[in-house]
């Protein structure tokens, strides 16, 4: 069975040690949520599960199907079928979001040995993921993220996870900057995939979690998953807050 896998993961950034010893196994048709107070590291491993260059892996790995994906370039890990959506989508002046999505999408079909999908398909594919995520045609034609809302960007990167069709996605924050129907919305199609993708969510607040529900719920504090259940976890954390694990940990 396809599996992402995280093993004993020891990250640094700038001589300041972030995740301590993080375990996790992703697979296919699991839904994995990551919660934790700001500043626990969650977004840290969000970054490096994708190879952001600015944190240095001290030791262990990330595997996909016994690939220790920390010694490929981030354009290897999309076409090995990785997906970010990031916290903060930049915008990208000068490059057309048509263009460039349809090469990523070519790059990463040849990779799995499939065909350049033609034009006119791969434009009532976009079509289409577009009316999903409730947004105009017109956003084809505009450069990336450029004069997007907050909330639009969030969106937009749904439509290009369901462009790329990858098998692991990481959703960092997906739920910051949407309103209640936006999340409605990006939570509906997270659950329209679920079956055939790993997902894992990382999020402060129990809000996606209400319409997305995860097979099992973690807790980061200080770089560590210090606790891991089922959905009823995020209700109590809901409740209680951080603090009790917080002493727990500390203890």
């Amino acid at each position: 069975m396809t599996t992402l896998e995280i093993k004993n993961l020891k990250v640094k950034i700038e001589d300041k040690l972030i995740l301590k010893g993080v375990n996790l196994k992703i697979r296919l048709g699991e839904i994995h949520a990551i919660m934790g107070p700001n500043g626990s590291g969650k977004s840290t491993l969000a970054h490096v599960i994708m190879g952001h260059p600015a944190y240095e892996v001290v030791e262990g790995e990330i595997r996909v199907n016994g690939t220790n994906i920390l010694e490929l370039d981030p354009e290897d890990r999309a076409k090995l079928g990785i997906f970010l959506a990031f916290q903060y989508p930049v915008a990208i002046p000068g490059v057309k979001t048509l263009e460039f999505l349809r090469s990523a999408v070519n790059n990463i079909r040849q990779e799995r040995g499939l065909p350049i999908i033609p034009y006119g398909q791969f434009i009532s594919n976009f079509k289409n993921a577009l009316e999903k995520l409730d947004l105009d045609t017109q956003f084809m034609y505009r450069y990336l993220n450029e004069g997007f809302s907050g909330g639009e960007k969030k969106r937009f990167e749904i439509v290009q996870m369901l462009l790329l069709d990858p098998k692991f996605i990481v959703l960092d924050e997906v739920d910051s900057g949407l309103d209640i129907d936006s999340v409605k919305i990006v939570a509906n199609v997270i659950n329209q995939i679920s079956s055939k993708v790993g997902t894992l969510i990382i999020t402060h607040y129990r809000r996606i979690l209400d319409y997305v529900e995860p097979h099992y719920v973690h807790v980061m504090i200080d770089g560590k998953i210090v606790a891991s259940g089922g959905p009823e976890l995020a209700h109590r954390l809901e409740e209680k807050g951080y603090k009790w694990l917080n002493e727990e940990n500390s203890s």
